[in-house]
């Protein structure tokens, strides 16, 4: 099912991401966990992709997997920024051999030594249009993209990313929802209606969060920092009180009408499985 379609059947989607192995050793790991996470019935799961197209085939396969085997419709991500035009058609050629109907277009990381032809995510989206008939997600970020010089020129990129085919945007992860809030009213002044997808993330490594929050800009607010200065040094008690702050953040969410909630799992299913019991009513 194209997941446009899923936005017009609910008033909250609910997604959960899963990222393919490094190694292809460590493949039967991830699909495990894949299965575990099937198990929640989102409404659908995303597939990421490596860096420089790395893990291309296993997020091909996971997604087929997923669909063809879990019943659960698959968003398989593609990046460009290091692929030429011929790899990308054969990724997008084989996604729709197995069945793949959504994908989630990122301009992504230039790998080392590796150029590609597409500069900007809206010249991938325009290619995608070109393979066939796919619902194709973006990336945004509220709080706004690190190699932006300012927010008003982050929202015009991302309005020419929406006029390109953008059927719906997933945010980068957030950690104060006012910052969502005040993100999408400036969507709105700038006459970008399509469905916008908030990413959730807990943070349950404090040894993580320096990294995460420098690759995408996000602002821990007073609340959160609070939490990892309390519980930094106890694992247990930090992931119990960063699965209950992402459970906060989402009820809100879903009480202010927010289209979509998508949860950054880390390939933790037990993480999402918490999460997810906790707001299954809320949800439903």
């Amino acid at each position: 099912m194209k997941i446009s379609e899923l936005f017009k059947q609910k008033r909250t989607v609910v997604s959960l991401e899963i990222f393919p192995p490094k190694q292809d050793t460590d493949f039967d790991s991830v699909l495990h966990a894949a299965d575990e996470l099937s198990a929640l019935r989102p409404d659908y799961m995303s597939v990421t992709y490596g860096a420089g197209g790395g893990t291309s085939r296993n997020t091909v396969a996971i997604a087929r997997h997923l669909q063809q085997d879990n019943g659960v419709t698959a968003l398989a991500h593609l990046t460009c920024a290091s692929s030429t035009r011929e790899e990308v058609s054969g990724i997008v050629d084989a996604l729709g051999a197995s069945g793949i109907e959504n994908i989630l277009a990122l301009r992504g990381d230039r790998a080392p030594g590796k150029e590609g032809c597409f500069n900007y995510a809206s010249e991938l989206i325009e290619e995608i249009r070109r393979h066939g008939d796919f619902c194709i997600g973006g990336a945004c970020y509220p709080e706004g993209h690190i190699e932006c010089g300012n927010k008003e020129t982050d929202i015009d990129h991302l309005k020419a990313k929406v006029e390109s085919g953008c059927d719906f945007l997933i945010t980068q992860m957030f950690f104060d929802n006012n910052v969502l809030y005040n993100f999408l009213y400036r969507l709105a002044s700038k006459g970008i209606g399509v469905p916008v997808v908030a990413g959730i993330m807990p943070i349950t490594s404090a040894a993580s969060i320096k990294r995460v929050t420098s690759l995408c800009g996000a602002v821990l607010p007073p609340k959160h920092r609070a939490i990892l200065d309390r519980f930094g040094d106890n694992p247990a008690a930090l992931r119990q009180a960063s699965i209950a702050y992402a459970v906060e953040q989402i009820v809100d969410l879903a009480a202010n009408g927010v289209r979509g909630i998508h949860i950054y799992t880390m390939n933790k299913p037990d993480i999402a499985q918490s999460i997810m019991h906790s707001v299954s009513e809320i949800l439903r």
